[in-house]
């Protein structure tokens, strides 16, 4: 891929995305061949499929496959700058007998630009590997954090219920509440609380499918806090440093990173 888009000697980058561009539809010159940035952006959403940390960048870039312009093109080859750098990067697979899953959701609220619409991030570990992972544009706009939090979290809860069930199918049982973590506060009591208030009776009815769930024996709801939520890698663009720290706990390495990674298996 490097090779196709004259890239083999380009200098390596720490994130695939500059955390302080913000791209927005039609700016910039337009490109002369934009077929040549959807081809590039279709090979690197094949690479999502192994390749969490560059889910966000390539869900964002997806956008302006319509009217791509130069600012759009930079982006993407600075994509391929990360990648140079961390092209022996893979999911690690631990081990451990345990088959319990849990759950990671997040938003970020109205990030969109163009649309003010928030970005939905949800992880899932099956005995503490990483096995799936989404980053998607909500379709509707939100009216406040904590409710981009709160369908984040509908999200997740169908995306477990569908693995719970997947599991069940080859003979192994989820006996236990699925712990589903999120790092903001006021989401998870909505999602505790029955009752409707005036300023959230808006939400649309099928984003209480997580209280459903909870009636059922399925979830168990926990906070976690801000600097732990490692669904961010999938909402936004992060520094250097955060972009590794979170890539570590999602189980994304390098060979070179396997030293001391029990210590890690039992954190998650």
């Amino acid at each position: 891929m490097l090779e196709s888009f004259q890239s083999s000697s380009c200098i390596p980058v720490s994130c695939p995305l500059e955390l302080n561009v913000k791209l927005k539809a039609k700016v910039g010159d337009p490109l002369p061949k934009p077929e040549d940035y959807r081809c590039l952006i279709g090979k690197l959403n094949f690479l999502t499929h192994t390749r969490p940390d560059i889910n966000f960048a390539v869900q964002h870039l997806s956008h302006f496959l319509q009217f791509p312009c130069v600012p759009h093109m930079q982006a993407a080859l600075h994509v391929l700058r990360y990648l140079k750098g961390t092209s022996d990067y893979g999911i690690f697979f631990n081990s451990s007998p345990d088959l319990s899953l849990q759950v990671f959701c997040g938003s970020d609220w109205a990030s969109c630009a163009d649309s003010r619409r928030s970005v939905s991030g949800l992880c899932i570990f099956l005995g503490g590997s990483l096995i799936s992972w989404k980053s998607k544009k909500q379709h509707i706009i939100s009216l406040s954090s904590v409710e981009a939090e709160y369908k984040a979290m509908s999200k997740a809860a169908a995306e477990v219920t569908w693995i719970s069930r997947l599991l069940g199918d080859f003979g192994v049982s989820c006996s236990s509440l699925v712990p589903l973590f999120c790092d903001n506060q006021a989401a998870l009591h909505i999602a505790r609380n029955h009752v409707f208030h005036e300023r959230n009776k808006h939400i649309e009815l099928d984003c209480h499918f997580v209280r459903h769930k909870l009636g059922e024996g399925l979830l168990s709801l926990h906070h976690v806090s801000s600097s732990s939520q490692i669904v961010d890698l999938l909402t936004k663009a992060l520094s250097g440093p955060a972009h590794y720290f979170h890539l570590r706990k999602l189980g994304v390495l390098s060979p070179s990173n396997l030293r001391g990674l029990l210590e890690w298996a039992q954190w998650v």
